[in-house]
């Protein structure tokens, strides 16, 4: 099956006591047993949904992965994921993250004992040198939000592979339209459904993806035992989104290489950062191992400062300034006052998130319309 038709038909069946094509909300906190224990298979709304079961199911198979488990955030996902880990271990990430993952890392697990590594890996080599005998997982995120840098999944699966490490890739920024990273050798994929997959900017929603069978068993113990489920409103919602998954993420990726290119031109912009130009430090390894080059682009005004960063994002009428991404509407953030306000500014500077850096979500709106947009909001500068 192709990645157009999983989409739609992928771990979804219509509803076998209506006959309903699309998957039906399950909206029960409960379910009727016909004696204690004896049941259809679901107890209780908090441990199984049938609109869930769906979504994980669908998931699953976008990803070529045999499991899919979804929770209430991205962020819920990441958190259980850790939380499969024990005081003493230690985790090498990737040092442009999404700044919530940061926060969490830092804030929420290193005062249980768990150690966080964040370094450049756009030389996959390097992990190697931060691998222990404590290291239990490896944490990438490629593209990088919001530098767009890119990580060669193979390489460091090598590494983690060779190590029985646990090789983890959010997948947010690609999306299984553009890239599956199980199948160039990580072992857990990680998805805020909230972006992409959702599509609409309407549902909030995590997912992790894999085939290890002990480890689904743990996440799906944790899943049950923390609570942070979907409600299934919202996995109907997700559901809804990813049938048109392919054809949205077609049109973000063309209007956000014209994007990219007439901002590299312009001349009140210092630096744009986009996988698909040759000059990118990564362009090769983007090209082998993504499909198109996604809708995100970020770039850097030649006045740096944060008052032109705001007069910027100010003056756009389209590019609406807002949290998020991955929706069909365009949005325009300022990375170091919004997504990644947590993390510190000598760490933030290092990586590339000067206060000039302007984040865009490129929609699927008509693509000249987005460039007159940018075009007006940059005169501002002149």
């Amino acid at each position: 099956m192709k990645f157009g038709t999983k989409t739609i038909h992928a771990g979804i069946s219509p509803d076998p006591s209506t006959g309903a094509i699309m998957t039906p909300i399950f909206q029960t906190s409960t379910y009727v047993q016909s004696a204690p224990g004896v049941h259809q298979g679901y107890e209780y709304g908090r441990t199984q949904n049938p609109t869930r079961d769906a979504l994980q199911n669908n998931l699953a198979a976008l990803e070529n992965a045999k499991y899919g488990v979804c929770f209430a955030s991205g962020l819920a996902a990441t958190d259980t994921l850790i939380r499969t880990l024990s005081p003493g271990d230690e985790i090498v990430c990737g040092s442009d993250l999404y700044g919530g993952t940061y926060r969490l890392f830092t804030k929420g697990f290193e005062k249980y004992g768990l150690k966080f590594h964040f370094i450049d890996m756009t030389d996959a080599s390097v992990v190697a040198d931060y691998v222990n005998d404590n290291t239990k997982m490896i944490w990438v995120e490629t593209p990088s939000n919001p530098m767009l840098n890119i990580i060669d999944i193979a390489a460091v699966a090598k590494i983690a592979n060779a190590k029985g490490i646990t090789f983890v890739v959010d997948n947010t920024f690609a999306s299984p339209y553009i890239q599956n990273p199980i199948d160039q050798g990580a072992d857990v994929v990680v998805h805020s459904v909230t972006k992409y997959l959702g599509g609409h900017s309407d549902t909030i929603m995590g997912a992790i993806c894999l085939n290890d069978e002990e480890l689904h068993t743990q996440l799906k113990f944790l899943q049950n035992a923390v609570g942070a489920v979907p409600a299934p409103m919202d996995c109907f919602l997700a559901l809804r989104g990813i049938k048109t998954l392919h054809i949205r993420l077609q049109r973000h990726c063309e209007n956000a290489e014209r994007i990219a290119r007439f901002l590299a031109d312009h001349p009140m912009v210092s630096k744009v950062n986009w996988p698909g130009f040759e000059s990118h430090p990564n362009h090769e390894i983007a090209k082998r191992q993504m499909r198109a080059y996604g809708g995100m682009v970020s770039f850097s005004l030649k006045v740096d400062t944060l008052e032109a960063g705001v007069k910027v994002m100010s003056a756009t009428k389209l590019f609406s300034l807002a949290e998020s991404l991955g929706g069909v509407e365009s949005l325009i953030g300022h990375p170091a006052t919004m997504t990644h306000a947590s993390i510190p500014l000598e760490e933030r500077i290092k990586t590339g998130v000067v206060d000039s850096l302007i984040r865009l979500s490129v929609g699927i709106e008509d693509g000249d319309d987005l460039i007159a947009d940018l075009e007006q909001a940059l005169a501002v500068l002149s």
